[in-house]
């Protein structure tokens, strides 16, 4: 059920893609309407990066598209929202609050000038060759809350529907990184749920792990401990995030830009002789103290922080090479990837579908082909490949109105879960006929709850179950009719 989709294959792609072929086929207007959505269907989904001032958000976006792009002097956009994009030639627009854009004219090594106020910029769309881009779009914010309102207000125009924009300058993003420091803030999560999204969804990053707690002169380990105490946070925040992650930004950063030179290694492995306490007591004296110029230190200290300076002067040995596979490996930004390729990118196509379906629920209201948009929304909706579509926009719309309602666990319970037994909360070594049963009784359970339901989103979670159900009792039955072969254990309830 969690493995990685691929849009050239994925069958929830191509469901809506023959859907948009109908639609396109009624001509009109509807054209154009097919074609757009077909653009967003076919586009990577949209992560967006969100966090507070000085959260490291960009210095793990400069690690994710392995360049050093986010908040550089290429851009003056450090208090508006940038979308970075897989495209070539490299490139940069000011996407406007009325849906315009305007070419922003890139000078290396020079500030560019967006050419409009910040009040009147939705966005900054980056263009960038990117290989890391191709399966994802990243969307960096401003810091949330923090020095002036405007930074707060420019993520939320860019990224809440109906906020000071129009829907065709939003960046829509299908999928949150939130970025906090030990414990997220009140106001950080309110605004994460005005975001739109679930804890599936969403993806918790425990920032600069190579300084927690009390950092590399402590007595523990600030990465070893990061990481226990994101543990602890993935239980405490499940209500917000699918996970925790600890990752070191900065570390990643260096690992991925190719910024740590083989002089970097030699300075570092100049470093080795000194006890932590001693090189930074020294470092406080002035030049002549340590065998390397003060300036140079401090170089190695702004591309691999204290931590850095401190465990990587023995790699330093090895050279550059050697000092940048250890950083990849002590900064966590290879867990953090594969996050993002399975669990986080397979629920943003999910989120990305069912915003498509809603859009066509729409047009169905509006248009003079309504009858004909409706009977392709319809089959859409019971089509068993979109089965995980309709499970998590109820699930979405049931934690905007009734969270505390017991179908947002049976929701969870069966996005999650990595095969079927997962998915109905089985034993993992149930035989098939066992697991037939159990969702023939979830499905009875379900219809019969339906019968008193308490809000019109519950009621759509109740449709959205027996639909997974339904779809999982007759998977089984199929199997069975073809007689007995291996047991089956992977795979989604449709």
């Amino acid at each position: 059920m969690n493995a990685p989709v691929t849009d050239a294959t994925d069958p929830i792609h191509h469901r809506i893609d023959a859907a948009l072929h109908r639609l396109a086929s009624f001509g009109g207007d509807l054209v154009g309407h097919a074609d757009r959505i077909g653009a967003i269907l076919w586009s990577p989904p949209r992560i967006v990066v969100v966090g507070r001032l000085k959260a490291g958000k960009s210095t793990l976006v400069n690690a994710l598209i392995e360049a050093p792009v986010a908040e550089t002097a290429a851009l003056e956009a450090t208090s508006v929202v940038t979308v970075y994009e897989n495209g070539a030639p490299s490139r940069a627009e000011v996407v406007k609050l009325d849906g315009s854009r305007r070419p922003v004219r890139l000078t290396f090594g020079a500030t560019a000038d967006l050419g409009v106020p910040e009040t009147e910029v939705a966005y900054v769309h980056r263009h960038l060759p990117s290989q890391a881009l191709t399966r994802i779009t990243l969307v960096d914010t401003p810091g949330l809350a923090t020095l002036t309102v405007a930074n707060a207000a420019a993520t939320e125009r860019a990224l809440i529907d109906g906020f000071e924009q129009t829907r065709s300058a939003s960046v829509d993003a299908d999928a949150a990184v939130f970025l906090f420091d030990s414990m997220p803030r009140a106001d950080e999560i309110s605004f994460l749920q005005r975001l739109g999204f679930t804890p599936l969804n969403t993806l918790g990053v425990l920032s600069r792990a190579d300084g927690f707690g009390r950092g590399v002169l402590g007595h523990r380990d600030p990465i070893g401990h990061a990481v226990e105490h994101a543990g602890v946070l993935s239980r405490r925040l499940a209500d917000v995030v699918g996970a925790v992650v600890p990752v070191a930004g900065l570390l990643a950063q260096t690992s991925h830009t190719g910024a740590f030179t083989e002089n970097d290694a030699r300075d570092l492995a100049a470093l080795a002789p000194f006890a932590p306490l001693e090189l930074f007591d020294l470092l406080d004296v002035g030049d002549g103290a340590l065998p390397v110029p003060r300036d140079r230190v401090f170089r190695l200290i702004d591309m691999v922080g204290e931590y850095g300076l401190v465990h990587g002067r023995g790699p330093a040995r090895g050279g550059a090479h050697q000092v940048n596979q250890w950083l990849t490996a002590a900064s966590g930004i290879d867990p953090l990837r594969a996050v993002l390729d399975r669990s986080l990118r397979r629920f943003a196509v999910l989120h990305r579908a069912g915003r498509i379906v809603a859009e066509l629920d729409a047009l169905a209201y509006t248009h003079p082909a309504r009858d004909g948009i409706r009977q392709i929304v319809s089959e859409l909706k019971s089509d068993p490949a979109l089965v995980q579509v309709g499970l998590l926009r109820s699930l979405r719309s049931l934690l905007e109105t009734d969270p505390s309602a017991p179908a947002v666990t049976e929701l969870t319970q069966l996005l999650r879960g990595a095969t079927v037994a997962e998915a109905l909360g089985a034993d993992p070594s149930a035989p098939p006929e066992q697991l037939r049963t159990i969702a023939q009784e979830r499905l009875v359970s379900v219809q019969t709850q339906s019968l008193s339901t308490r809000s019109a989103a519950e009621d759509a979670a109740l449709v959205s179950l027996t639909q997974a159900y339904t779809s999982i009792v007759r998977s089984w039955n199929r199997r069975c009719e073809r007689g007995p072969g291996p047991q089956a254990r992977s795979g989604s309830p449709g």
